[in-house]
């Protein structure tokens, strides 16, 4: 295997996910992330998105993954988000409920904040649905 960081992920409930990976990508404000060993120290702020990451047996795992920030240093990063789920902790009728009562409130009259929270929980929704479908047990 190749060169390996530690990754932390912390959600407020928990500790999502901690241990040594090869890659990780995600979703940042300004485009998709891919991190490995020894990147340049920075921080990203991260958008809802799809999580991917390579452990250090060359396994890959893929989460659904909110908004927040992903700080790096040479041996290790730390992502704290809202949330954060593996595809077979996703609840599909939820998320589908929550992505037709989402585009339905954008389809109404409404002020901007208003507007701008029912975009973020379609895309929310819309994250864990992909997620879910395209990278759940059932499915590999």
């Amino acid at each position: 295997m190749g060169k390996t960081f530690h990754l932390s992920v912390l959600t407020p409930e928990h500790e999502f996910y901690s241990g040594a990976v090869e890659t990780v990508r995600v979703a940042a404000t300004d485009g998709e992330v891919c991190i490995l060993a020894g990147h340049a120290p920075t921080v990203y702020a991260l958008a809802e998105g799809e999580l991917t990451l390579r452990d250090d047996t060359g396994r890959t795992r893929w989460a659904a993954a909110s908004d927040g920030f992903l700080t790096v240093t040479q041996d290790r990063a730390v992502m704290m988000l809202q949330s954060a789920e593996w595809p077979e902790d996703i609840d599909r009728v939820r998320a589908e409920r929550a992505e037709r009562r989402a585009k339905e409130a954008l389809l109404q009259k409404q002020d901007r904040q208003s507007y701008m929270m029912n975009q973020a929980m379609l895309l929310r929704a819309m994250t864990r649905l992909s997620v879910s479908s395209k990278h759940s047990v059932n499915n590999q």
